[in-house]
């Protein structure tokens, strides 16, 4: 057995080889490097920590703000109750007691006259039978007097507003006013044909907006009773539900959309669950010009910016600018190349109908008319937001105006030209109308010999006349005017001469040239025949009398 070395005796040192000292080395280089990217790494989770911690503070901060505002809105709300009932419950003694002094009048003066039917001169006038009906609470008179003043929309706008602040209830009465059509039209099936009521719905309730206004706390306040608001519910709900009946969202009439919307907003009965109805109703109408703003009033804001990249896709740029500036977004989405794409597209889609369209002259006609809407639209809201530094119009009203002249020119009657026909530049003799090539032929083979240089030479003369009727630069330069003229009323108005007669026309005249051709080498090898049949007579006789002269 081998003997265990003493810890105390020295023992010699071995030398460290070099190969140890390069592996020492790199596990040196991968320790540091391991602590630098535990440290980097642990830097960053304190700088998210960091930044956490203050988005956090700045959420609480919010929080607090937005609580300490509902609290203080709640506490003026609160305190506020009292005194709104009291300015409400005085204008409805007021409203009361005017109505009960609108009746007993009309009843001491023994009035049957229907203020519906009574004919207004002037906005006082206007006003004073707007109050009347309201006043007395008539729905069906206000509808109906209503309903009957369309060209006086503006005045309406603005006088029923007024009218409705001495309304006992306005909003019962609106809601009774429109249930006519809203939700449900209860009219008969002529008159639904005849007569669109949407427009007279959302005017009476754009007007009952401002009424129903808190007149102390605003619009974060309506004044609608419990009972109002629940059957305004019930109404909307009713409406959702005939939906299917209406043809589902894609089929439903703008009109009833509009109203359906207004009738949300001013009874502020918005449903967040709903938001995806709305969207699809608002995506649908987005060219009426209100749904911008009703879009916001139902809670879309945070979806505009996905509804105006829709409004896009669908090809509708002219509304994705309206609502572009209805909620600020026009450095996202800039106007300018919008309404350059919509006219890009209005020019595709009339290339399209010209290609698909059989008739060119109704084609025409609606191609023209649709670039004119297009540029009229895009004018129009080049000078409602202001933009003509970045899209001068200059060039649109030019086009727009070459347009206007040529729809002009078109209605203009056109000229029909006289079925005569004219003398020639060449101021010779009238040529034949339409010398029968055919019974002359015919004629100078039938007839005896003896006449046939005399029909030859009057053959000869009408076909010179002829040709030169055709060859002569004013009769060709004639020929192809009216060619060209009937190829372009063919292509662009129903033109009375069609391409077919043209092609066949030309074909006729090209068969009668051909013939011509043919008659006039007849002739000429007729009259070769002749001259060399007299030559050789003269030179018989003449080797006859050679004959004689000799014999003699």
């Amino acid at each position: 057995m081998g003997s265990v070395p003493d810890p105390g005796e020295l023992t010699e040192l071995t030398q460290p080889s070099f190969e140890e000292f390069q592996r020492q080395t790199s596990l040196m280089t991968s320790c540091t490097l391991l602590w630098k990217e535990l440290s980097d790494h642990f830097t960053s989770l304190e700088q998210n920590l960091m930044k956490k911690s203050e988005a956090l503070k700045q959420m609480i901060e919010t929080l607090d703000n937005q609580t300490q505002t509902s609290l203080e809105s709640l506490k003026r709300r609160e305190v506020t109750i009292d005194h709104s009932v009291e300015i409400v419950a005085g204008k409805v003694g007021e409203r009361a007691r005017a109505a009960l002094e609108s009746l007993e009048k009309a009843r001491d003066c023994g009035s049957n006259v229907d203020d519906s039917s009574g004919e207004v001169d002037d906005d006082e006038g206007l006003l004073s039978a707007l109050k009347s009906l309201c006043l007395k609470m008539d729905a069906r008179g206000f509808w109906d007097f209503v309903t009957a003043r369309k060209k006086e929309l503006e005045n309406l706008r603005s006088q029923i507003p007024a009218a409705l602040v001495d309304c006992v209830d306005p909003a019962m009465l609106v809601l009774e006013a429109i249930s006519e059509v809203f939700p449900v039209d209860k009219r008969a099936s002529g008159e639904k044909v005849t007569n669109d009521f949407g427009w007279a719905c959302v005017v009476i309730l754009e007007s009952l907006a401002p009424v129903m206004v808190d007149p102390v706390i605003g619009k974060s306040r309506l004044l609608v009773t419990p009972s109002v608001k629940e059957k305004a519910k019930e109404i909307a709900e009713t409406w959702k539900a005939s939906l299917e009946e209406r043809g589902r969202i894609e089929n439903v009439k703008t009109p009833d959309v509009h109203t359906f919307l207004q009738h949300l907003v001013t009874f502020g009965i918005v449903k967040r669950e709903d938001l995806a109805l709305y969207r699809k109703l608002v995506v649908g109408s987005a060219w009426r010009k209100q749904m911008p703003k009703l879009a916001v009033s139902v809670g879309l804001g945070d979806q505009m910016p996905d509804m105006i990249e829709e409004l896009i896709t669908r090809g509708q740029q002219l509304d994705a600018v309206h609502f572009t500036y209805e909620v600020g977004l026009v450095d996202k989405f800039p106007p300018v190349p919008l309404l350059k794409a919509y006219l890009r597209d209005a020019k595709k889609t009339a290339a399209s109908i010209m290609e698909d369209s059989s008739n060119t002259g109704r084609a025409t006609h609606l191609v023209a008319r649709k670039e004119q809407s297009a540029l009229r639209a895009v004018l129009k809201c080049i000078e409602e937001y202001k933009l003509e530094e970045d899209f001068p119009p200059e060039n649109l009203k030019k086009r727009l105006d070459q347009l206007e002249k040529t729809k002009t020119e078109k209605r203009k009657p056109a000229a029909v030209p006289a079925n005569k026909r004219t003398r020639a530049s060449y101021n010779g003799p009238m040529p034949p109308a339409k010398p029968d090539v055919s019974q002359t032929h015919t004629s100078l083979l039938s007839r005896s010999s003896d006449h046939r240089l005399t029909l030859l030479s009057t053959l000869h003369q009408q076909l010179t006349h002829l040709h030169l009727q055709l060859f002569t630069a004013t009769g060709a330069r004639l020929i192809l005017t009216r060619l060209s003229l009937s190829l372009a009323r063919t292509k662009a108005l129903l033109s009375v001469i069609q391409l077919t007669t043209v092609i066949a026309t030309v074909r006729f005249l090209l068969r009668l040239l051909r013939f011509t051709t043919r008659i006039i080498s007849t002739t000429i090898n007729t009259l070769t025949i002749s001259k060399l049949t007299t030559e050789l007579d003269s030179m018989t006789q003449s080797r006859r009398k050679m004959v004689t002269q000799q014999n003699h």
